[in-house]
């Protein structure tokens, strides 16, 4: 099966599905308590917590309102109705820790359970495995010291969930969403023993869906740093539900556990944060600690990360990141910007050239913007993004992208291409980034190869805290970090402007600036540029 491709429903699957929902019209016998104490391994945010206790659901850099008929139709994305329905949240509660958050955790899940019809959203098997874990993962702070009836109505509420989720295998989803279906289920079995025969099927499809999911550098199919993280959460997740039910894990689990630790430390900055490809924001550096302490590769080896094209080039203090991979597939793609050949660079523990981040959950007019070319250091050729923005993926997209790098006399080097623009202008994009030992130097060049000349816009996207000005009579431009760290960009044959920019790599949206370089359509379609530090 190809990677963008959808499992087919078949009549068996189909058939299961509604002999489970008959059985579900029935009386379930469900067990008084999870028979095994499972925890939430992961840190809420007391803060968050407090504004569900207002009603407020705080997601992706938005707020929500949750008003009593939240659970039957949220008039919002997708991504925050998964969220809303799945239920992690209930560790923001939990961070809070006092009775009025207890009190309103239940009070949640005694609406959605009574909530009828449910969004459809609330169904999915990455929701359902979400909601499953978190439950039990949450069970001693909410439900524990709760009556008999609401213990009753949750277990017979998570047995009717983790049948119809051992229904719905294997999940269409082929993205991370799928970890997540598994992970719940896993959940369900281990802390039901009455329904353990779920983990062998749990079991069935976990090994073939990790040689799906990962390259063989470790980094996940989607290209994401976000996805990524969230993937190896799972499998963390999972590791441990296995270990606390004395169960031998696969080894095939194990070891996507350590390649993909590698690689989620290769995706980070200096300063402990996320590279911004693809839908990704900076994210809390100590959560990216814990999660690699938990996968038990806080330190040790990198991975280089070319199978998955997402290059780390270090040198000295600097770091150089750059996107020369094929955009994720289709069905793969949910996270995917036309950022092909975007980079950015950190000295330090200080960001200097960026890419925009990641659109705030709520706010459907940046997502398109964000994903486009533009908001990536990169070249744009009339305007138009490298591959088409769609709501659920990409459209058109680059069919080739070529990458090489080596490193010789003492220059890091990268040289790649793509063809994105190849069926609207017939242009192939060059691009040659050199990195010097020291890393004091990076120059790069940018070449448009194509019949018709066409009119280009290169972009370096800086970070908020570095501050930008012109000089030596607007032939070069002198970045400032609050460090005092300097560095001097010089182009050569095209003008170089310093114009708006915005950031959205935190978790507000803050005002920062760009250097562009416009080329002409009657002018050269090549373009030398030097970052060098003073």
């Amino acid at each position: 099966m190809n990677q963008g491709e959808k499992r087919p429903a078949s009549f068996g699957r189909q058939a299961r599905t509604l002999l489970n929902r008959l059985q579900n019209l029935r009386t379930t016998h469900a067990p008084d308590a999870p028979a095994l104490s499972l925890r939430d391994p992961w840190p809420g945010d007391p803060r968050r917590g407090a504004r569900l206790v207002k009603a407020e659901l705080e997601f992706g850099g938005a707020v929500l309102a949750m008003p009593p008929e939240i659970f039957s139709a949220a008039n919002t994305s997708s991504l925050v109705r998964a969220h809303l329905h799945g239920f992690t949240w209930l560790r923001d509660l939990r961070a809070l820790g006092t009775d009025a958050a207890r009190s309103r955790a239940r009070a949640l899940v005694s609406d959605f359970m009574d909530t009828h019809p449910l969004d459809l959203r609330a169904s999915t098997p990455d929701v359902t495995g979400a909601r499953l874990a978190a439950w039990l993962g949450h069970y001693d702070f909410f439900a524990a010291s709760a009556d008999d009836d609401f213990r009753q109505r949750l277990m017979h509420r998570l047995v009717q969930d983790a049948r119809n989720l051992s229904a719905a295998l294997p999940p269409e989803l082929l993205d991370q969403r799928a970890l997540t279906a598994l992970k719940g289920l896993a959940a369900a079995a281990i802390a039901m023993p009455e329904h353990a025969p779920y983990l062998p099927r749990v079991l069935k499809f976990l090994t073939p869906e990790l040689a799906r999911q990962f390259f063989a550098d470790g980094c996940h199919v989607e290209r994401s740093p976000a996805a990524h993280l969230a993937a190896l959460q799972d499998l963390t997740e999972l590791r441990a539900l296995l270990q606390a039910a004395n169960v031998p894990p696969p080894a095939e689990l194990l070891t996507t556990i350590d390649r993909a630790a590698a690689a989620m430390r290769s995706l980070r900055h200096g300063d402990g944060g996320l590279v911004l490809f693809n839908g990704a924001k900076e994210e809390l550096p100590g959560l990216i600690d814990l999660v690699l302490a938990q996968a038990g590769r806080a330190r040790g080896a990198l991975a280089p990360l070319a199978a998955c094209g997402l290059y780390r080039i270090p040198a000295a203090k600097a770091l150089l990141f750059i996107d020369a991979g094929p955009p994720a597939a289709p069905g793969l793609d949910r996270f995917a910007h036309a950022g092909t050949l975007g980079f950015e660079f950190s000295y330090g523990k200080e960001r200097l050239i960026v890419n925009c981040g990641a659109a705030p959950a709520l706010a459907g007019e940046w997502s398109a913007v964000l994903r486009g070319t533009a908001a990536h250091s990169t070249l744009t050729i009339a305007d138009v993004s490298s591959a088409e923005v769609r709501e659920t993926g990409l459209g058109r997209r680059p069919a080739h992208v070529h990458a090489a790098r080596q490193d010789y006399g003492g220059v890091h080097w990268i040289e790649a291409n793509h063809d994105g623009w190849g069926k609207l202008f017939g242009a192939i994009h060059h691009r040659r980034l050199m990195l010097a030992e020291t890393g004091d130097e990076l120059q790069g060049e940018d070449l448009i190869e194509a019949k018709n000349p066409q009119p280009f816009t290169i972009r370096f996207h800086l970070h908020p805290n570095v501050t930008a000005s012109l000089q030596q009579d607007n032939e070069a431009v002198l970045l400032r970090t609050p460090a005092g760290l300097g560095f001097r960009l010089r182009a050569e044959g095209v003008p170089i402007r310093i114009e708006e920019s915005v950031y959205f790599g935190q978790t507000e949206p803050r005002r920062a600036e760009q250097i562009v370089l416009a080329g002409h359509q009657d002018g050269p379609q090549h373009v030398k540029w030097t970052l060098t530090r003073i």
